[in-house]
């Protein structure tokens, strides 16, 4: 990653995590203006505390230490009391950091003092050199926006080749999805191939994916079948279309979507970085989503059968029909 790319974000954290701790000392300041009883609550437990350190290091009296550290806990109950009485809480009055993993610094410490890049800090990283556009939907293409009544449901065998609606289809495949991300770190459980044609929403749903994962912690990566495949090879001879560790990405991100499968142009070395992606991100138990256009039966009549059976093998398979639904939320 760029060095000056690290530099900007982390300016744009230290900002973030600066502007949290003003909000929560300007409330911790106006419910002292507010109500004087909690600010004399709060200094007689400072006191409190004070008085326990201070017996401590000079006369080391255990009963007067043991009398003490009992008043620090009736006046921290009767903070609690006080606060709840108010409808507040002591959480109430910590800063609201927007990782609070790493509570906006960027870093987390591991391993005693070592120190750690956060996984928000890499999925941004990742997302500025990698992902682009592809991944700046999730505030609108999310679980919370996602409309099961944009599926049709008719049931027309003859049209959709199924005897199942488009709607009660997308709910099964819903269900395959609850569960895909409810054991998604289970070894067992397996990755996901959308196929279908374009604008039934393939896309959105890995988005949905995408975005309840990396809410989570994990990291994201997010490429096309073409794009991926190019830019893997250009590493590999020496060109300079993206940073070294592109390829070290794509092999040990949480999750690799890889979208519009088939619409690369298609040769043996490209078979040949497609089946290693597949067959090592399954042996290193890396969860893969594919998405493409192509039916089952062009998958196997394009690609190389050993990557086409670790799909079949490895991989739960939703077929998405039904019509074309970026045509309904246009004229909504």
């Amino acid at each position: 990653m760029a060095d000056n790319i690290l530099k900007d974000l982390l300016k744009e954290y230290e900002l973030k995590r600066l502007h949290a701790e003003q909000l929560a000392d300007e409330k911790k300041e106006n419910l002292i203006n507010t109500y004087p009883e909690y600010d004399k609550i709060n200094s007689a437990i400072i006191k409190c505390g004070l008085d326990i350190s201070r017996e401590k290091l000079q006369s080391n009296d255990t009963n007067k230490i043991e009398s003490l550290k009992a008043k620090l806990e009736s006046l921290k109950n009767d903070k609690h009391n006080f606060l709840k009485s108010i409808n507040m809480d002591e959480s109430d009055l910590l800063p609201k950091y927007d990782c609070p993993i790493c509570n906006d610094t960027g870093y987390v410490s591991s391993n005693g003092n070592l120190k750690s890049m956060c996984s928000c800090l890499k999925q941004k990283l990742i997302n500025i050199s990698y992902n682009k556009s592809n991944i700046n939907k999730l505030d609108d293409e999310n679980f919370k926006n996602f409309d099961i009544n944009m599926y049709s449901d008719e049931v027309n065998e003859e049209k959709y080749h199924s005897s199942v609606s488009p709607r009660q289809n997308m709910l099964i495949i819903k269900k395959i999805v609850d569960n895909f991300l409810a054991n998604f770190d289970n070894s067992k459980s397996k990755n996901l191939l959308f196929t279908g044609s374009p604008g039934l929403g393939k896309t959105y749903l890995s988005n949905c994916i995408a975005k309840e994962l990396i809410d989570s912690g994990k990291i994201v990566l997010y490429q096309t079948a073409p794009l991926m495949l190019d830019n893997i090879l250009d590493c590999k001879f020496g060109k300079n279309t993206v940073s070294k560790d592109f390829i070290e990405n794509i092999y040990n991100s949480d999750l690799l979507i890889i979208d519009d499968l088939g619409t690369e142009t298609i040769n043996n070395m490209k078979f040949t970085e497609l089946f290693n992606i597949i067959n090592t991100r399954i042996l290193n138990n890396k969860k893969t989503i594919i998405s493409t256009n192509l039916s089952i039966q062009n998958l196997f009549s394009i690609y190389d059968e050993r990557i086409v059976s670790r799909i079949v093998g490895y991989y739960n398979i939703c077929k998405f029909f039904g019509d074309d639904i970026r045509f309904k939320i246009r004229n909504i």
